[in-house]
């Protein structure tokens, strides 16, 4: 896919805050020609942060823009061609620190990104090569939130048909468009290790992700693990 991609980098200790909710929650946010996806009967949400490096667009690399991070809260779709199942991620917000990144995401995919402040904060590496701290912040309004693992035991890769597998193996993304048509895009990446994690989140989620959401994240999460990361391809948009 490296000739009809859109972006290349590569995405690094990723921090994924697992949380169960009500499908009824997210109905509404479904892109047209997908359907909810779920694990053993559940659906779920994933806070997601991480850190973008080498980042290439249309195989240019972007001065000043090439290393950021990215906190993201999405859920999982899935749509069926020809028996084939797709199984995606769509997203609800987009957190990065670049005015630029944020705009070309929404002229490309209408993606729904947000520009504000943003830090990370990796410990001294420990087992396996992850930092034993990984933490990503970011600011809305005058206050600072932060999602904050350290990883526990050693990274394996995920076990089949395992609730890790599933969070971390969507290999398609899809976005509602303004028109309401959808677009779809191919995500391809090694599989990664992952470990568990004793994580933290602190700051205030309703300002970002509105009242129902929010009320979500401040529950304890159902799972939460840190993904080693890898370099990662994302194609160019197909509008369905």
């Amino acid at each position: 896919m490296t000739d009809r991609a859109f972006l290349t980098a590569e995405w690094r200790n990723l921090v994924m805050l697992n949380y169960e909710v009500d499908p009824m929650l997210l109905q509404p946010l479904v892109p047209r020609g997908t359907e909810l996806d779920a694990w053993s009967g559940r659906t779920f949400v994933s806070l997601v942060g991480f850190l973008f490096a080498h980042t290439r667009v249309l195989g240019v690399p972007v001065p000043m823009h090439r290393t950021f991070e990215e906190v993201n809260l999405r859920f999982y779709v899935r749509r069926t061609i020809n028996g084939e199942v797709r199984r995606a991620v769509t997203f609800i917000r987009e957190l990065v620190p670049r005015v630029a990144i944020a705009t070309v995401a929404r002229l490309a995919y209408n993606e729904p990104y947000r520009a504000v402040p943003m830090r990370h904060r990796y410990g001294p590496s420990g087992v396996g090569g992850v930092p034993d701290v990984v933490a990503y912040g970011w600011r809305s309004g005058r206050a600072w939130s932060e999602m904050r693992a350290k990883p526990l035991g050693t990274g394996a890769l995920a076990d089949p048909g395992s609730e890790e597998e599933f969070i971390t193996e969507h290999y398609w993304g899809y976005t509602r468009q303004r028109d309401g048509s959808t677009i779809e895009y191919r995500v391809e990446h090694p599989k990664w290790h992952v470990w568990p994690v004793d994580a933290h989140l602190e700051g205030d989620m309703e300002h970002v992700y509105g009242v129902a959401l929010a009320q979500v994240l401040r529950s304890p999460p159902s799972s939460a693990f840190l993904a080693n990361g890898s370099t990662v391809t994302v194609g160019r948009p197909v509008r369905l």
